[in-house]
């Protein structure tokens, strides 16, 4: 019950705020989309993006999507670009989330939050409400409630097709750049024997 409070309480917040604001709009649905990967917060942000469209409002749900799609992206990119910073299971997670990151599965950064969630998570909300809000600026708008960038092979499912893109790939450089520098070299099992 306190849950299903706090999603209604979240969803009547979204609602009142309507769209005047666009950018601002985008910049906190984006950031909600990263704060729990997956969990009640990330799920009232979906929610409301999807109610919106049955009333044609198809802005608010390509931001979402967009900014669902930075923590794994995100995540991908930080284990290449910092690669001797993480160990061989998490370069492999990072190559997993990448996919599941194309595919909008949030999930695929949930490893990496799990383990430094002080560092992760901020960064993918920063990564996340940049791209929400680039996308409510550009006005992109998302037909489909789900797919991640494979809605691009539906013609018509969003436009414009380069802004969305420049929004997904401003927010993953971010977020990805920004826990690349942040994390903390692992220690491997030999270092620690000795």
């Amino acid at each position: 019950k306190p849950v299903a409070g706090i999603l209604e309480g979240l969803t009547h917040w979204l609602q009142t705020m309507g769209t005047a604001n666009a950018v601002l709009l985008g910049a906190i649905l984006g950031g909600m989309m990263c704060t729990d990967m997956g969990g009640p917060v990330n799920k009232a942000a979906y929610a409301f993006g999807v109610g919106l469209l049955s009333t044609q409002t198809y802005g608010p749900m390509a931001a979402i999507m967009a900014a669902g799609m930075v923590p794994p992206l995100a995540m991908g990119l930080a284990t290449m670009v910092a690669r001797r910073k993480f160990d061989k299971a998490q370069q492999e997670g990072g190559k997993a989330a990448l996919v599941l990151g194309l595919c909008f599965i949030s999930e695929g950064a949930i490893p990496f939050a799990a383990r430094d969630p002080m560092r992760v998570l901020p960064c993918c909300i920063v990564g996340g409400a940049l791209t929400g809000a680039i996308s409510m600026a550009i006005g992109a708008k998302l037909m489909a409630p789900h797919g991640g960038l494979f809605v691009l092979l539906i013609p018509g499912a969003i436009t414009p097709v380069l802004g969305y893109l420049v929004a997904i790939i401003a927010g993953t450089l971010v977020a990805g750049l920004a826990y690349a520098f942040l994390k903390r070299p692992e220690v491997d099992a030999v270092a620690k024997a000795a």
